[in-house]
C-alpha cells in the first residue's frame, strides 16, 4: 500500500518503486530527475535504457505490473507496440524507457536538467 502521509512521501515510495523495478529489469543508464520546479504536469521524470526492443517492453510490462500490485495505476501508456521508447505516465512520476539510440538521439534528460544545460552553457 502507498504511503498517504502526504505527497512528497508518496512521490518517494513511488519513485522508489520505480527505480527498484527498472534495476531488477537490468535497465541501464537511470536518470531521476526532481521536474516540479520546472512543469506542473508531474513531480519526477525518471529515464531509463532498455538493450532491446524486447528489453524495453519488458521492464515497461514489470513497471506497470508492479506498480499496480503496489496501487499506483498509470494515466497513460505510449510506445508498447514499438518498443522504441515506452513513456508510462503514473502523475506524479513519468517514466521514459528508451533503445540506446532513440535516447540519445532525443537527449531528453538534458532538455529537463537545468544544471547540465547551464554547465554545457557556460563551457
Amino acid at each position: 500500500m502507498p504511503n498517504t502521509t502526504g505527497k512528497k512521501g508518496k512521490d518517494e515510495d513511488l519513485v522508489r518503486l520505480i527505480v527498484d523495478t527498472l534495476e531488477d529489469m537490468k535497465a541501464e543508464r537511470i536518470v531521476s530527475l526532481d521536474v516540479r520546479h520546472l512543469t506542473s504536469i508531474t513531480d519526477v521524470m525518471v529515464v531509463a535504457s532498455g538493450r532491446s526492443d524486447r528489453h524495453v517492453r519488458a521492464i515497461a510490462d514489470a513497471l506497470l505490473e508492479r506498480c499496480g500490485e503496489k496501487g499506483f495505476k498509470p494515466l497513460g501508456v505510449e510506445g508498447q507496440e514499438a518498443g522504441e521508447w515506452v513513456l508510462v505516465d503514473l502523475a506524479d512520476a513519468i517514466v521514459h524507457i528508451m533503445v540506446p539510440r532513440v535516447r540519445e538521439f532525443y537527449n531528453i534528460e538534458n532538455l529537463w536538467d537545468l544544471s547540465a544545460r547551464e554547465r554545457m552553457a557556460e563551457s
